[in-house]
């Protein structure tokens, strides 16, 4: 099988022959290899890890022959990446580079003959639509929009496509209420929300465009939102394409948006699926409340997508108003008739990146006791219980897949490997790994041995506990050990790869890593994720302690070298045990954790959340669920504190916003404790910048080795 080639030679068809004559972009200098040094250490460093490529969602064609998928690389002295797009022939196994190293070429869709190729590309200087032959030849701009395009969808025909963009929709920005005052730097605000996740709202929001696709480009576009509506299409913060669908006639758009303003969109998550219809312009709402499902649709509607036929739409959806980490449930809706059938019933994990192969028979991934593995549904005739059955098994995570006909392409990882391209056996679940994108990376440095562990929790549970080992692991020394608190809290410690919390890089630097999936962790069912809400301070912290205590049995574990690390609900889960761990650690880190859940309360953007997982506002006294989460709160038991941290955090973090940081970093040192700042200024909830990604596991790893080893 021929191998992907690291060389980044500018081929004569690909994109770069396409640039202005005087415009040509300087390529960015793409490390694909390891120096002579990393391999004779055979060390998995951070410096290694950003040398990795890292593999986008495959696309196969309609025809099953070929797959499409793009690989991100980065340039450490130009802090930045971009992302390529590569082919590869099924039965031959050859592969093709289609696109060269001097811009951001994604989102790669095939056409419906599998002929061409669409693709988004900033090779203009904005993200726009460009289409190519199969083979990378003949690259053409499609659209002309000003500001460029976010992310976009051709019709099965081709003869049309949706692409979405903001629109001004409201005057938050001083300069535009008060126009003889340009100068002036004040946004405005009159209700919830002013910010969101990581941007200030100004007034701009993601629209859907519908528009004609002709031979020079296109034509008659329609904002089918309504240039007036203050709310998202796809939702925010993530703005995902997956929540818009072309019917397979090229008639309809279903798409999700959540049409509230105000406190109310603060406050819910009742998002709902719209059915855009361009013959006559009309809209449908399916999940509006009808006498068969008064209070089904309050919570999460999204990812629509069309049965082969366009008779039944599938959509996942969250049953419980406010909690944004709710089971995601399997709905089909009867075009027709209007009727609603909840497929999922008994099946208590969640439906993700569902795919139609006919009328009957659906397949999806689902997070199953801390893996993500393929599923398969077979829907009945009415009153019986859909079959359902897990196809792939295995300690990994499927990240992706596409189907075309009987083949299967999936993307797979683990603890020890990013993302690789899988051929997936729908028949038997047998998977044949087909790429080998960071082959240079792992046949040169030493992975630790990964560790399956069930841990009895103090409630007579079993918990599932991955436990890292450090490479060249030799069980008669001691080693120092960190207790990883994963964050969320609904969020599953998968067999997973990662390029910020990389398990494998911590134990390469010599460290034993105890990971749980303590209460709150999905894939395990409802039981065990809903018991951290309204309880964080509860069930969830004894699990994290059960996990540390257990494996430091080991003789291998030095408990005199134990430190406990953590981002988000980790950050408070870091915060908390701070003031609790009786003498177990000898070093805290906490990333963008949450210190004070009061000041939280006013600080945060999508109130939902808080008042989900804690119960309620503080000032609600009568609440006994709430008022309990505030006596949890990591501020309360400063008092207690007596051991160094590291606290970090990014300004635009408006989720758990910086000055929760702030406090905590206050709190520590007037007790006179040993405490570090680092704050990145243009980062928000997670750190993506490739130098500040170095900058950040410098201080993580610089703060562990100065007290644990």
């Amino acid at each position: 099988m021929k191998k992907l080639s690291f060389i980044m030679a500018i081929a004569a068809f690909a994109l770069g022959a396409c640039s202005p004559r005087n415009e040509q972009p300087t390529p960015l200098n793409i490390e694909n290899s390891l120096t002579a040094e990393e391999i004779a250490e055979g060390k998995f460093t951070p410096a290694v890890m950003w040398k990795m490529g890292r593999l986008g969602s495959v696309a196969l064609s309609a025809d099953g022959t070929k797959a499409l998928y793009t690989i991100t690389r980065y340039d450490m002295a130009e802090n930045k990446g971009l992302s390529q797009i590569y082919v590869r022939d099924v039965l031959s196994g050859e592969e093709l580079t289609l696109t060269d190293n001097t811009s951001t070429n994604g989102d790669a869709q095939w056409s419906s003959d599998s002929k061409s190729i669409y693709f988004t590309s900033n090779r203009s200087g904005e993200n726009q639509l460009w289409k190519m032959a199969a083979d990378g030849k003949n690259p053409v701009q499609i659209t002309k929009v000003e500001g460029g395009i976010e992310s976009y969808g051709i019709s099965p025909a081709g003869d049309r496509l949706f692409y979405t963009r903001k629109v001004q929709a409201a005057n938050r920005k001083s300069s535009d209420i008060y126009t003889d005052m340009d100068k002036s730097k004040a946004r405005i605000y009159d209700d919830l929300m002013a910010r969101h996740w990581d941007y200030w709202d100004e007034g701009y929001y993601s629209h859907i465009f519908v528009a004609d696709l002709t031979a020079d480009g296109i034509a008659n576009d329609k904002d089918i939102i309504g240039e007036d509506a203050a709310w998202d299409a796809p939702l925010a913060p993530y703005f995902d394409a997956a929540e818009i669908a072309w019917s397979n006639d090229g008639t309809r758009l279903a798409y999700t948006c959540k049409k509230l303003t105000g406190v109310a969109y603060a406050i819910s998550t009742d998002s709902d699926i719209y059915i855009y219809d361009t013959r006559d312009g009309s809209t449908t709402n399916i999940n509006k409340p009808t006498e068969q499902h008064k209070a089904d649709f309050v919570g999460y509607d999204r990812y629509p997508v069309w049965s082969p036929d366009d008779s039944l739409l599938a959509f996942s959806s969250m049953a419980t108003p406010g909690y944004e980490s709710d089971k995601d449930r399997l709905f089909i809706y009867d075009v027709a008739s209007g009727e609603m059938r909840y497929l999922t019933e008994g099946f208590d994990h969640s439906v993700q990146s569902v795919t139609w192969v006919d009328n009957s028979t659906l397949y999806f991934i689902s997070p199953l006791f801390g893996t993500h593995q393929i599923c398969k549904l077979t829907i009945p005739t009415e009153g019986t219980i859909p079959a359902i059955e897990t196809i792939t098994r295995g300690d990994h995570d499927i990240a992706s897949m596409s189907i075309a006909g009987d083949k299967c392409y999936a993307t797979l990882m683990t603890i020890s490997r990013d993302k690789e391209i899988y051929d997936v056996n729908l028949a038997d679940g047998s998977l044949t790994q087909l790429s080998h994108i960071n082959d240079f990376v792992y046949d040169n440095v030493r992975m630790g041995e990964v560790q399956k562990r069930w841990i009895k929790t103090t409630d007579g549970k079993e918990m599932l506990t991955w436990v890292i080992l450090p490479p060249d692991f030799d069980p008669t020394k001691k080693y120092p050990t960190i207790l990883y608190c994963e964050g969320g809290p609904q969020s599953t410690v998968s067999n997973g790869w990662s390029y910020r919390w990389n398990f494998q890089l911590m134990a390469s630097q010599g460290y034993i890593i105890v990971a749980p999936n303590r209460r709150g962790c999905p894939s395990f069912g409802s039981e065990w994720r809903e018991q951290i809400s309204g309880d964080y301070a509860g069930q969830n912290i004894e699990d994290y302690l059960a996990a540390i205590d257990q494996v430091s049995q080991e003789s291998w574990v030095d408990r005199d070298r134990m430190g406990c690390i953590g981002a988000s609900y980790g950050g408070y889960s870091v915060y908390y045990l701070a003031g609790h761990h009786e003498g177990r650690f000898k070093a805290f880190i906490s990333h963008c954790g949450i210190f004070n859940f009061e000041s939280m309360y006013g600080q945060t953007e999508e109130l939902f959340f808080i008042n989900h997982d804690y119960g309620g506002p503080y000032w609600d006294k009568s609440n006994k669920t709430a008022q309990r989460s505030y006596v949890g709160s990591p501020h309360n038991f400063v008092d207690k504190w007596d051991t160094p941290i590291l606290i970090i955090t990014g300004e635009y973090d408006f989720r758990i916003p910086y000055t929760q940081s702030l406090e905590a970093f206050t709190a520590a040192r007037v007790r006179g404790i040993d405490a570090r700042l680092v704050e990145f200024e243009n980062e928000a909830h997670q750190v993506f910048k490739p130098q500040n990604s170095m900058v950040w596991n410098r201080e993580f790893f610089g703060w562990l080795d100065k007290y644990l080893k």
